[in-house]
């Protein structure tokens, strides 16, 4: 490993006020707090099926793939996060943790779900999601602002899609800035999804879309259909030829861009050096370092920036201004990116 600039250490990483653009709500719970909820949900229910988290996910493992990554959560993840209960402790929980790695600004995503079984529909889980990040949100004390981006999935169908869509129009002013395109990239049809996204855009909310993750979803058709909708950001955008690159950089797209993620699930070819991170930030467009799955990858942000300093020779001063290059790219508006403005002009490196 490159040894970082003189005085980039955890300590300034994790002092450092960071924007998070690129966060999995559900990929973001720590080992140790499903374990917390496994603990309470063994206490009421002596029977439970489900091997505890930390013996199942041990700490320090996180070589997962794109193959073993999906698995985990309709397997083991889910299972666990299946109650309004276990569903508002785990967002408390990955809200609190961004903000003791120093973040200042966070955007959320999350696919709606119901939960039949608990007489939840997505419009609930929705709901409890942003009641925590209001009230989060309007405690004095809290150094972070976060909001809620509502994920289209993949393998949902065209109603589906258009069924997030409503709950994104229908939340907007309470929190959800934006719509997202996740899921496995080796499924769906993105064509079924282009009426919900153009209605998304019609109603001003922002898109940021999974662009090029593998080679199965970085097809000439695919990504040419998803620069059709006019995204505000693009996460990933590891499989990208010159002419999407430059397609992008015309249009000024925001990256969110994922070091650990991409080197632990083999994304890219390599490791941290070898990251396209060293030429996204070479360009003009908005550009967010970003953890994507947290609990998974076991990498919080103030590590992200840290690994950017040690393997591109990042001073404090230049992952100052890396940080500063993604407030244009927010979704939630110039008040945000006003106070964000403020808060790093009177941050000394």
């Amino acid at each position: 490993m490159a040894a970082s600039p003189a005085g980039v250490d955890s300590d300034f990483t994790r002092r450092l006020p960071k924007i998070e653009l690129h966060a999995h709500l559900t990929g973001s719970i720590s080992r140790a707090c499903l374990h917390d909820i496994w603990q309470q949900k063994s206490a009421r229910d002596p029977a439970l099926d489900l091997e505890d988290p930390l013996v199942a996910i041990p700490h320090g493992k996180v070589d997962y793939d794109i193959k073993t990554f999906f698995p985990l959560f309709s397997s083991y993840i889910y299972k666990l996060c299946n109650d309004m209960t276990s569903i508002e402790y785990s967002t408390k929980a990955v809200l609190e943790e961004f903000q003791a790695d120093g973040v200042v600004y966070l955007e959320l995503r999350t696919t709606p779900r119901a939960i039949p079984e608990q007489n939840i529909t997505k419009d609930d889980y929705v709901w409890t999601i942003l009641d925590i990040i209001n009230a989060h949100n309007e405690d004095p004390n809290n150094t972070m602002r976060a909001h809620l981006i509502l994920s289209i999935d993949r393998r949902n169908t065209a109603t589906e899609a258009n069924e997030v869509v409503d709950l994104a129009l229908k939340h907007a002013l309470v929190g959800v800035v934006g719509v997202d395109l996740c899921g496995n990239p080796a499924q769906g049809d993105v064509l079924l999804f282009a009426d919900a996204f153009a209605r998304v855009k019609a109603s001003g909310l922002r898109i940021t879309l999974h662009f090029a993750e593998t080679e199965a979803s970085a097809s000439d058709e695919e990504l040419s259909t998803l620069l059709s909708w006019q995204p505000d950001r693009l996460g990933h955008v590891i499989h990208v030829k010159n002419e999407f690159q430059e397609a992008i950089k015309k249009q000024n797209i925001g990256v969110e861009l994922c070091l650990s993620c991409n080197v632990h699930a083999k994304m890219i070819t390599g490791s941290y050096s070898d990251h396209h991170f060293g030429v996204w930030r070479h360009s003009s467009v908005p550009v967010a370092l970003c953890t994507d799955d947290v609990g998974v990858f076991c990498s919080p942000l103030s590590q992200e920036f840290l690994l950017a300093a040690e393997h591109f020779g990042l001073g404090k001063k230049q992952l100052k201004e890396l940080c500063e290059r993604a407030i244009p790219s927010i979704f939630s508006g110039e008040e945000e990116q006003a106070r964000l403005r403020e808060v790093y002009s009177t941050f000394e490196c």
